[in-house]
């Protein structure tokens, strides 16, 4: 693979992502962003989800997308299919899309039970703060590990899990994703308790990944992670007026804006 392809597919990629980052933040502009934001209607919330997904993960899945175009160009060179990089990264999306369905059924179904205790003025922080715990506990599982280590060895995952044509190309894709989900999926619970909707989480959740999947000193966080999310967590639970960049909700009912209409 040439340096200009690579410099091709890195702008492309850091490009988009720019983008996301560009329209989720005129999106979320003036939204009550905290913890039990109304995600809205499916549509809308599946567009913002999707543009936050490319915003937050882009960066981070850079290195697995040279990888996979430098060996597709190489078999392509001795006679095998030419398969399109976009259709890996298109598989990747679509697995992070069904992860972001499932998280909005399950808050429909909780929102369906209409439980007192979640109310941020009973045991709403507890709950928040326990979310936020369990993920700092689950950095230190197993399957966190293994996760991990898969996305940041891309080479090893492309060589020997490549698949032929495009739909191989797709389920590489989604399999990958599948991976990213298992080593990312509790720091993305944190957004959603602290505030799907803040800009604020979202950028420290997306640092988060990018950190631990690229950089020299990511596998080396895990345990500092794990510390640090458990006593974020007791900090909501027991003081959350005093956790920077938490938005207090209220008792009334809490709606996204679909409208972007001037006030």
């Amino acid at each position: 693979m040439t340096t200009r392809h690579r410099v091709t597919i890195v702008v492309v990629l850091l490009g988009g992502a720019l983008v996301a980052w560009l329209v989720t933040v005129e999106r979320m502009s003036g939204m009550d962003a905290g913890p039990g934001t109304d995600l809205g209607g499916f549509g809308w919330y599946l567009g913002v989800w999707m543009t936050m997904t490319a915003a937050m993960m882009l960066p981070a899945v850079v290195p697995m997308v040279l990888a996979f175009s430098r060996l597709a160009r190489e078999r392509s060179r001795r006679g095998r299919p030419f398969v399109p990089t976009w259709v890996f990264v298109f598989g990747y999306l679509l697995a992070w899309a069904v992860y972001g369905v499932a998280a909005y059924a399950a808050y429909r179904l909780i929102r369906a039970l209409d439980l007192d205790v979640l109310a941020w003025d009973g045991g709403g922080p507890w709950i928040a703060g326990g979310a936020v715990a369990a993920a700092g506990l689950y950095q230190l599982t197993p399957l966190k590990t293994v996760c991990l280590s898969h996305c940041r060895t891309p080479l090893h995952f492309v060589v020997h899990g490549w698949r032929d044509g495009r739909s191989g190309a797709l389920r590489m894709g989604v399999l990958h994703g599948g991976y990213c989900i298992g080593c990312c999926w509790g720091v993305m619970v944190i957004l959603f308790a602290l505030g799907v909707m803040s800009v604020f989480w979202m950028a420290l959740v997306a640092a988060v990944i990018y950190v631990e999947k690229v950089t020299t000193v990511g596998a080396r966080l895990t345990r500092v992670l794990s510390v640090a999310f458990a006593l974020l967590g007791l900090a909501v639970a027991v003081a959350p007026a005093h956790v920077a960049g938490l938005t207090q909700p209220d008792d009334r009912p809490r709606m996204v804006e679909t409208d972007r209409t001037p006030r």
